[in-house]
């Protein structure tokens, strides 16, 4: 069965003309399905409960659950567990800024790419999201906060270009002026760095920001923390990074998670600078979510301030991004961990998680 929220306008009157259907009814449905989302073809009141049922019977309509929502007490964040249809969670996170809402959303359940400060990745990849289970995320978190979504980063659990054509689509359909009409602008791309895919993107001309997960600034430290390293060598992905702001226009941002005694040193950051040299480009400083699995902890803020100083002095733009969330297991993946352990627990001894 199709699923409807992930077609096209132009695949969606297709399917509508093959129905018998009038051209003007395509339309309507994509307006409830992306300008004013509902979750049931019952809820699309100006249509005929004939078609109404005609759809269901020939589509399926995917909306997600929200299973747990917890708002932080010191900003305001709000962090999202959604169950899929088939009975998996995932993450998504609301941040209010001064320039707006963004929405954090997750790219996969799971993640294959093995960095070894993240939680999202330790229990590997179960599958990639259809395009429709992540509009959905910025679909039901709107519902939810009654707030508007100004900026979308897919920089949550997985990694988006591992389910590229997904990604793409779910993208061309955020885009189109008949649904959200969200400008490729105001979408962040996070990538560990696979390089024939930042090629791909960069020809599709989205206008998209890039977000590559750098973490070190020299080959054996990045291998140390991202295993994907081993396969791209830095200056294979620095290249195809130069590539895509050439291509276009869009100035690269650098994410660089701070581990203490592994890539935090004024040496460190020193190495940073001179691989970065003079690009048009943002350093992301990110101290480290410390995570149970692991033993990575982070340095002091001074230390921090330390590492952007040698950063600025060599003429690269770089900021600390101000976390937020952190009373809620804000950090991708750690939500859903415990969600997990908790079910697993619940079905050994009976109970019920609501």
């Amino acid at each position: 069965m199709k699923e409807i929220r992930s077609l096209s306008a132009e695949e969606l009157a297709g399917e509508l003309e093959a129905m018998g259907e009038k051209k003007f009814r395509a339309s309507q449905i994509f307006d409830w399905l992306h300008r004013r989302p509902v979750d049931s073809f019952d809820e699309m009141t100006n249509l005929p409960v004939s078609l109404r049922g005609r759809l269901a019977a020939q589509f399926s309509l995917v909306s997600l659950k929200a299973v747990n929502v917890l708002t932080s007490r010191i900003d305001g964040t709000k962090k999202f567990l959604f169950e899929l249809p088939d009975g998996n969670v995932i993450e998504s996170v609301w941040m209010s800024y001064h320039h707006g809402n963004s929405v954090c959303i997750s790219s996969q359940v799971g993640c294959r790419m093995g960095c070894c400060f993240c939680a999202s990745t330790l229990d590997g990849l179960v599958r990639g999201l259809k395009p429709s289970e992540m509009l959905e995320q910025v679909y039901q978190i709107r519902k939810l906060t009654k707030e508007r979504v100004d900026n979308i980063v897919v920089m949550g659990s997985g990694e988006p270009l591992d389910n590229y054509e997904n990604l793409l689509r779910f993208i061309r359909l955020l885009t189109d002026e008949r649904g959200q009409n969200i400008s490729g602008r105001s979408i962040t791309v996070s990538t560990c760095g696979l390089v024939p895919q930042i090629y791909r993107l960069a020809e599709e001309k989205l206008g998209l920001t890039l977000a590559l997960s750098l973490h070190a600034g020299d080959q054996e430290t990045r291998e140390k923390l991202m295993p994907i390293a081993r396969r791209y060598e830095l200056s294979e992905v620095l290249a195809a990074c130069d590539h895509y702001f050439e291509t276009t226009g869009r100035r690269i941002s650098y994410e660089y998670s701070l581990v203490h005694g592994v890539n935090d040193t004024l040496e460190h950051a020193k190495a940073l600078a001179g691989l970065l040299g003079k690009r048009n480009c943002h350093v992301n400083l990110i101290p480290v979510n410390p995570i149970k699995e692991r033993d990575f902890t982070r340095g002091a803020r001074k230390e921090t301030e330390a590492f952007q100083e040698v950063l600025e002095k060599s003429g690269i733009s770089a900021t600390i991004r101000r976390e937020m969330g952190r009373d809620i297991e804000g950090a991708c993946g750690q939500l859903r961990r415990s969600y997990l352990g908790s079910r697993a627990n619940a079905q050994e001894t009976g109970e019920v998680i609501l």
